[in-house]
């Protein structure tokens, strides 16, 4: 079995907790031969701002490049409110996904039946909620120049950000997302605001070319952003993937990601161009919860989306689509014999703390592995 190198960035707030239930199930695989990890951690975010007055360091981006996969669990909090902008905790997160060219970023949001309670909506919107929203992650506002505060004196200032777009971003993440609904219900919804924003009408057209050039068995729809959200919310289940920019990306997946009960139920992959010589492709992998730096150190967070995150690996990365479904049905049997953390607990079940949850997803996984 090929030897597979993780470099694990475990972060700020709860981040180390989450990961250490990474590091367990790992640990039990490379020991039960369902797996040859090896494994290194570094520091990103606040943590390394605090030891090193950056957000991530050079010689940790080349792990990263040198890495088959980069896992990452959370970064920030207040305590770097007032850190230089360029030096923010965001910024190692943004550094890693720009120099690795993670320009894809795939969002399940899945509602499992035992959960359905823990939805700020009715049981029938969200039971057996299967949803993939791919984000397109390296261009649009966040990264667009210009990007500056100026000061126009008088008490005034101007602030400006650049939403920018080119053919072949929205081209590459297209196609992502086609490749994805050909694997899952065959639907894409397009969500752009092409009524009011110039880069929503070529986000619209480059679309609607690459479906009619290369992938018409793919039903295809479009949507305005903000009544997409709205209908997220009205009736989710209508939707297979959807796709959509950096921005709308960011605030949507959110949104699904509340339909689920939990932000700490999701877990992500970022995922850059596949190497014609190698075959492979730079990805990242991380919960879609933040670092949540008021339960951090309490035992409290829910490691699931992080656990899920690995299983994003395994099925990206490692071509280990049945270890994947392994770890996934385990997570759901955890959930099926009623035990919680604290953020989706309900009447009825028990609460387990972050090292006891991810004892209980690795003694299942034993179990599926018999």
């Amino acid at each position: 079995m090929a030897t597979q190198k993780l470099l694990l960035l475990p972060g700020d707030g709860i981040g180390p907790e989450v990961m250490a239930e990474v590091s367990r199930l790992i640990d039990w695989m490379n020991q039960n031969g369902l797996g040859n990890f090896e494994t290194e951690t570094d520091l990103v975010g606040g943590s390394c701002y605090d030891a090193h007055q950056q957000a991530i360091t050079d010689a940790t981006m080349d792990k990263a490049k040198a890495a088959d996969a980069v896992i990452l669990a959370a970064v920030g909090g207040p305590k770097w409110d007032k850190v230089p902008f360029e030096a923010r905790p965001e910024a190692g997160l943004l550094r890693l996904r720009k120099d690795l060219g993670l320009f894809a970023n795939l969002r399940p949001a899945i509602c499992y039946p035992a959960l359905a309670e823990a939805s700020s909506l009715k049981r029938e919107v969200v039971d057996g909620l299967d949803i993939m929203i791919v984000r397109e992650l390296t261009g649009g506002v966040y990264f667009g120049e210009p990007k500056t505060i100026t000061d126009l004196g008088n008490g005034q200032k101007r602030a400006i950000d650049t939403q920018v777009y080119d053919t072949y971003e929205i081209e590459r993440i297209g196609r992502v997302a086609f490749e994805m609904a050909r694997k899952r219900r065959n639907k894409v919804t397009s969500m752009e605001k092409r009524n009011v924003m110039k880069t929503g009408i070529l986000w619209n057209e480059v679309v609607t070319r690459v479906h009619a050039a290369e992938f018409k068995d793919v039903t295809l729809e479009h949507q305005l952003a903000d009544s997409g959200g709205m209908q997220l919310v009205r009736w989710p289940k209508q939707f297979d993937v959807i796709v959509t920019d950096n921005l709308f990306g960011d605030v949507l997946s959110d949104i699904a990601a509340m339909l689920t009960g939990s932000l700490g139920m999701l877990p992500s992959a970022s995922l850059g161009e596949t190497d014609p010589k190698t075959k492979k492709r730079k990805a990242m992998y991380e919960p879609v919860h933040g670092s949540a730096p008021d339960i951090a150190g309490k035992g409290l967070a829910n490691p699931i989306a992080m656990i899920a995150s690995f299983a994003m690996a395994l099925r990206y990365s490692f071509d280990m689509g049945k270890e994947a479904d392994m770890i996934e049905q385990a997570i759901a049997a955890v959930l099926d014999k009623g035990l919680r953390t604290a953020d989706i607990k309900s009447e009825g079940t028990r609460v387990v703390n972050t090292q006891q949850m991810g004892e209980a997803i690795v003694a299942e996984v034993a179990a599926l592995a018999g």
